[in-house]
């Protein structure tokens, strides 16, 4: 039996398979930050697919938040009924659903908003500078995403994962490439782990430690003096007891360097970090061939893996690679005719 079509449990989370659907902008919203039938049938179409967890893109847990005015938020109760379509009817056609929380920090390019980072600095000449965070301003970011998690437990979403990758807010604060502060939340590991335990701290009083609870990291700041995989794995061993159950391995977005990519170029950022954390990872990057998946996790270089841009380019993806793989995958009835058999 194929080991991506395995089932996997995480807390009280069981998936049908290790097949992830990374989160991913669609930069669809209004200035509302309320889904739109977009959202709904976008993400439904990978459930009927066949992934086995769906992660809901960057969601903005403040209006000042967004990476820009067209990103989905959960700031506001008025924007419950539209994620709750979402999260039902992807349950509804056979995958578990996830959110992805998040804050841009100084990358926020939504208009009229005062944007925010550890410190004053931009992320290039085409960003605005950021203002830097008041001690007020890091305890309303702290408890937006405590209210963030506990509009998720209405919605009825299965897993929480916390943004802090790709160079936005928390990112930020982790990174001594954009943070420059000189008191409890910046220089040391520990006091640039500080932001992040205190999320993770708040959101854990709503979210029940029976759930999972996932984090996603750039494990690669490919820039001198940033972030490598071993410091990446040092600040999750420091925030890790405050209940995160499993990582989502990425890397790049702190500044404004293009690393060099190629297929799996992120699986070895993922191995290290599983083995110094002893946490079990999700790891991708440019994984678009089933076989490749199926070595990863054979190989247990990870323990699931996240497909993105593959899955916008064919959301039936699952499906042909169960025929690649397994040939086990329930297909949904009214597809059954399609399904090709092996001789």
């Amino acid at each position: 039996m194929s080991k991506l079509f395995s089932n996997y449990r995480i807390k009280d989370l069981e998936l049908k398979n290790r097949i992830i659907m990374a989160p991913m902008c669609m930069y669809s919203a209004d200035d509302d930050g309320k889904a739109k039938e977009w959202h709904e049938l976008h993400y439904a179409s990978r459930a009927v697919g066949g992934v086995g967890l769906i992660i809901q893109e960057a969601t903005a847990v403040e209006s000042r938040g967004r990476i820009s005015s067209n990103d989905l938020g959960i700031w506001d109760d008025s924007q419950i009924e539209g994620l709750k379509k979402i999260a039902y009817t992807c349950r509804k056609y056979g995958a578990k659903m996830g959110i992805q929380l998040g804050h841009a920090g100084r990358k926020c390019e939504a208009e009229n908003e005062r944007i925010i980072a550890p410190s004053p600095v931009a992320f290039s000449d085409e960003y605005r500078v950021p203002a830097e965070m008041t001690k007020s301003e890091i305890n309303e970011v702290v408890k937006a995403f405590q209210n963030a998690a506990e509009r998720c437990v209405e919605i009825g979403y299965d897993i929480i994962e916390i943004h802090g990758a790709h160079g936005y807010l928390i990112n930020e604060f982790l990174s001594p490439l954009t943070n420059s502060r000189t008191d409890e939340y910046g220089g040391s590991k520990e006091n640039r782990a500080r932001l992040l335990k205190e999320v993770i701290h708040a959101v854990r009083k709503v979210w029940s430690m029976e759930k999972p609870l996932l984090l996603r990291v750039s494990a690669e700041d490919y820039a001198e003096e940033g972030n490598r995989p071993e410091d990446l794995a040092d600040l999750i061993n420091l925030v890790k007891g405050e209940g995160v159950d499993l990582i989502n391995v990425s890397s790049g977005g702190v500044v404004s360097i293009v690393p060099k990519a190629f297929q799996g170029y992120q699986v070895k950022f993922a191995e290290i970090i599983k083995e110094k954390t002893t946490l079990p990872v999700v790891a991708g990057g440019l994984i678009i061939e089933p076989h490749m998946a199926e070595e990863i996790l054979q190989n247990e270089r990870a323990d699931l893996i996240y497909f993105g841009r593959v899955l916008l380019r064919n959301p039936y993806w699952s499906l042909h690679a169960d025929n690649e793989l397994s040939n086990i995958a329930i297909w949904p009835k009214q597809y059954e005719r399609a399904k090709l058999r092996r001789r």
